[in-house]
């Protein structure tokens, strides 16, 4: 296709999937993300970690587009995203969980994933039919409810879930999207001991194709997820390489691992 013929939202085929350059958000005299360039590559397991105060969060809102940056750009499969709405970066294939889930507690596991996967095809404005009876939306469901261990409380509302299986559904719901990039924000944080396991082994079996940015405190994660880690200090990037490099990094280890490791923060 010509150049020129393309529409603004075609992709264009990359490798780099979510790119930011010399990214900054200022809070009147505070500078929270400095020149932060960062670039998550089809398929990634990549980690965004830090101390609290780091400038993660408000990155990830930069991302997302609940943020307006003060300088810099943000890409999505090599279109310049930087001042597009939050909701449209979601069509466009780029979805967010939150530290705190997101989910209507009235719901059931089955209703919350129907009426996600239900906008997703299109169908949502039927509301005639209940939720789940469209083939399509049932089988999706059905796939995501065994995928993420939720078959045994489908019928189950929010409220009853436990903490960890909430959890899991709200990944669940973001994967009914069908991303290309995920950002994962702390899926453990809150969490008790007793469900972390099963949050680890469901993370780790995400599909291949989606490439995932987590922010973590939790470090058995980070290192048993991440492929690459990215360690930000005072909203900038501190360091970056594979989990080896940084995990033996004495500079990282002075300003965080050596600090926090194993204890759940937030920032």
């Amino acid at each position: 296709m010509d150049v020129a013929a393309r529409k603004p939202w075609q992709r264009i085929m990359t490798s780099t999937v979510l790119e930011t350059h010399a990214l900054q958000k200022r809070f009147g005299g505070l500078l929270a993300t400095n020149d932060v360039s960062l670039k998550l590559e089809k398929g990634a397991r990549h980690a965004l970690i830090g101390p609290n105060g780091a400038g993660k969060t408000t990155l990830i809102n930069l991302l997302t587009g609940v943020l307006a940056p003060t300088a810099g750009r943000i890409a999505l499969d090599g279109q310049d995203i930087t001042h597009l709405a939050s909701h449209l970066r979601v069509r466009r294939g780029m979805v967010r969980t939150f530290q705190i889930n997101q989910l209507f507690n009235e719901l059931t596991p089955l209703q919350s994933l129907a009426l996600t996967a239900s906008r997703q095809l299109g169908i949502s404005a039927q509301w005639w039919k209940p939720l789940g009876t469209d083939a399509r939306v049932l089988e999706k469901c059905e796939a995501l409810l065994k995928q993420f261990h939720l078959d045994d409380v489908m019928n189950q509302t929010v409220s009853q879930l436990a903490y960890g299986k909430r959890r899991l559904l709200e990944i669940a719901t973001a994967l009914a999207c069908e991303p290309r990039v995920l950002l994962l924000d702390e899926p453990v944080a809150g969490v008790p001991e007793g469900e972390r396991e099963e949050i680890f082994d469901t993370v780790n079996a995400l599909p291949a194709d989606v490439s995932i940015l987590l922010i973590e405190h939790d470090m058995d994660l980070v290192f048993n997820f991440a492929r690459t880690v990215t360690v930000m200090v005072n909203g900038a990037v501190f360091a970056e390489g594979d989990v080896q490099s940084i995990s033996t990094d004495p500079r990282v280890k002075a300003v965080y691992l050596g600090q926090s490791h194993g204890q759940a923060e937030h920032g």
